[in-house]
């Protein structure tokens, strides 16, 4: 064995060790989730505001006597608890947020952020490893796809909280679709180093293939919040029909943001990327016309980047002219998604054609 494949083989050992590593690190952020929301429940301020909200009518009745200053008293009547924002309204507030305003909780927040960022830099240092290993880009068949998918999410989540947006909900759902994603890199998906057929050298690699992992990306971060729409919308739609939802419910649905909130972040995330996704399959069709001769010929891998497309582009024309809000505009945006998913795991493990030279 030469020196420098010695060297490869190391790097790429060194490289899933990093990687179990980074999993190990986003088990303990899970557990640092699950009791930043755990202990937050917990506290008085949580129990008071779901106290308010949940009983906003009987809430609005009740008389506050105030002592003046000439010996009489004053009855003042309670502000009505507003538990939902009318149609084109936004007077509903968001809610605490994971810790539920208690200390404690938000001290485990803190934790588990912390923990993210260390799994995210030792997740990228098994990317980099494994990069340097081939001596390629590191998206070269699905398991390096993964972790790369996985690395990016993450990131974008820490720019989300870097840049102050109130995104800390999103840490929970974020780290177990990471853990199960990276699990089923290593165990399903895993390939040992290698090169690449001749047809994938190419500076496109970098171009296209990038530009896919980061939509990709940055669409999960979209369906997360559309999913929380739905379950958030349909607890403001129970409390505003006169129903009391369960302990649970009321614990977990009061602390994250209100149902228009997380509807306007999912759009807003989803319309600033749709660019660089009609980008990416410019870039695609341009790779293809140099390597194959062709720039489109409906291979099931383009054919289904197209139709993601096609239902990204209905989901923002119903939004912009149709005035597509809410339930139906998230239904919308979770078929895209699951368009997105298809094309990847679908199209790459139960279908042949062109793009099945890279392997799982």
């Amino acid at each position: 064995m030469t020196l420098a494949a010695a060297t490869n083989e190391t790097l790429a050992h060194t490289s899933n060790v990093l990687i179990y590593s980074s999993m190990a690190v986003y088990l303990l952020a899970f557990f640092a989730n699950m009791a930043e929301w755990i202990f937050g429940s917990r506290s008085k301020v949580g129990r008071t505001a779901a106290a308010l909200t949940g009983t906003a009518d009987a809430a609005s009745a009740v008389q506050v006597q105030v002592k003046q200053k000439n010996g009489g008293t004053a009855v003042l009547e309670r502000p009505t608890v507003v538990t939902r924002a009318a149609a084109g309204a936004r007077d509903v507030p968001d809610g605490p947020g994971a810790s539920g305003g208690d200390e404690q909780g938000d001290l485990y927040g803190r934790i588990a952020i912390s923990l993210i960022t260390l799994g995210f830099l030792v997740e990228f240092s098994g990317v980099l490893t494994r990069a340097l290993s081939v001596q390629r880009a590191p998206w070269g068949n699905m398991y390096e796809f993964n972790l790369t998918f996985s690395t990016v999410a993450v990131g974008v989540y820490l720019a989300l909280l870097a840049l102050k947006k109130n995104v800390r909900w999103l840490g929970l759902p974020l780290v177990t679709t990471v853990l199960l994603d990276l699990g089923l890199a290593v165990t399903v998906l895993y390939t040992a180093s290698d090169q690449l057929v001749p047809a994938l050298h190419s500076y496109w690699l970098y171009i296209h293939v990038s530009t896919a992992i980061f939509c990709g990306a940055v669409f999960y971060v979209g369906a997360v919040g559309t999913i929380l729409y739905l379950f958030k919308d349909s607890y403001e739609s129970k409390l505003a029909g006169g129903g009391a939802p369960g302990r649970f419910a009321t614990s977990v649905m009061e602390r994250l943001p209100a149902s228009q909130s997380l509807d306007k972040f999912s759009y807003r995330v989803n319309a600033a990327v749709f660019p660089l996704w009609t980008f990416t399959i410019i870039a695609g069709s341009i790779w293809a016309g140099d390597a194959w001769g062709r720039y489109w010929g409906w291979d099931p891998k383009e054919t289904w980047s197209f139709i993601t497309w096609v239902a990204y582009a209905a989901y923002l024309h119903a939004r912009a002219t149709a005035g597509w809000k809410g339930r139906k505009a998230a239904y919308l945006a979770l078929a895209a998604f699951g368009c997105w998913i298809f094309n990847y795991y679908g199209v790459n493990i139960f279908v042949t054609g062109k793009h099945s030279y890279a392997g799982v």
